[in-house]
């Protein structure tokens, strides 16, 4: 691990319910992601969900908070591509990325299970595949040409122009275009063959805290050997760059009084085993301990060895007192013995491929 970064659902309360309202988690969010840039933390990341009181529409978000911090990257721990324009979210992703000075790490993937039943096509999409993955494939591979330059439209007659800019029939981009953004492309990978994809593709890894996948090992080994996989695909492939990888776990510093009070009891001893979108998924435990039994228990964990950055997954509803302390507490007392470099020393990098 040289990196790590706190995720987000951004769930709030509905009107009626208790807690902070979805204005309320906005806000919170963009003061958790300024004072985080003050620690040094090298990420916000946030999750995107339709159709439940959660965080949904993350670039107005991700640019508050990019106008607000020197150092911390901003991204999306995934967008569902079934509900994008990927033209669209190519140019808003480029935009940011531009005002960001190149923070964004723009992670993307089909999405996971919903409330909504093909909610997708509230928003005007068709598929053939029920869970909508061809429709997410065919808009991932657009959204790459999108992000590279690449022409996606023809350049109309002369008469037709306005203003008149191109000889007709010419390949036209999206624009703007941001230099080094297709780089901050992840995909967000749930299992070892959506994983060696992505290393096919050229793109960064982001795994989360559970795999679609179950054999009766950790979550922390079935993530590793994801992670070996992508990057032996990575180096068949031939990509000329290093790429990055990412894993998320719910971890709890134990430091006050007041923390053993809140988190004291979100700690479980192992992993667990589930049914998630019609197969068999592992889920990964929470860590909440004191800091010297913390650094053990995460040091014996492959993947984070093997990822260059860590996500802290928060409970934002708690407020931004209780989520700095989370973050506070993992950067003085933790981090420092898993190889954190702060986002201070520059732009992450990920681990040299051999």
């Amino acid at each position: 691990m040289k990196a790590f970064g706190f995720l987000s659902f951004g769930h709030y309360a509905l009107p009626g319910q208790q807690g902070p309202d979805a204005r309320t988690v906005l806000r919170q969010a963009l003061d958790l992601a300024r004072f985080a840039d003050g620690l040094g933390v090298n990420g916000a990341y946030f999750r995107v969900h339709h159709f439940a009181a959660q965080g949904a529409s993350p670039m107005p978000l991700l640019g508050a908070i990019a106008g607000s911090t020197k150092n911390i990257e901003v991204g999306t721990g995934v967008i569902d591509l079934r509900y994008e324009n990927p033209l669209y979210l190519a140019e808003e992703a480029a935009a940011l990325d531009l005002l960001a000075g190149g923070r964004v790490a723009l992670g993307v993937s089909r999405g996971s299970p919903e409330p909504a039943e093909q909610g997708w096509k509230a928003f005007g999409y068709q598929a053939e595949a029920s869970n909508g993955a061809d429709m997410a494939r065919a808009k991932f591979e657009l959204l790459l040409a999108a992000v590279e330059g690449r022409g996606v439209a023809r350049a109309a007659s002369l008469d037709e122009q306005y203003p008149r800019i191109y000889q007709p029939g010419i390949a036209l981009p999206v624009f703007p275009q941001s230099p080094g953004l297709r780089k901050r492309v992840w995909w967000g990978s749930g299992t070892k063959k959506t994983a060696e994809q992505a290393a096919r593709d050229g793109v960064n890894l982001m795994s989360s805290t559970l795999v679609s996948e179950a054999d009766g090992t950790s979550l922390g080994e079935l993530q590793a050997e994801q992670i070996a996989r992508y990057r032996a695909v990575w180096k068949q492939a031939g990509h000329d760059w290093t790429p990055r990888v990412s894993v998320s776990r719910s971890i709890f510093p134990l430091v006050t009084d007041r923390d053993r009070q809140l988190f004291g009891l979100q700690a479980t001893s192992s992993d667990q085993v589930g049914n998630l979108d019609g197969g068999n998924a592992t889920f990964g435990r929470s860590y909440a301990a004191e800091p010297d039994v913390l650094i053990d228990q995460l040091k014996a964990d492959p993947a984070i060895a093997a990822a260059d950055t860590l996500m802290l997954t928060i409970p934002n509803t708690l407020g931004v007192e209780a989520n700095l302390s989370i973050l506070r507490n993992f950067a003085e007392y933790v981090a420092p013995e898993l190889g954190w470099i702060p986002a201070t020393s520059g732009p992450v990098e990920g681990y040299p491929i051999d």
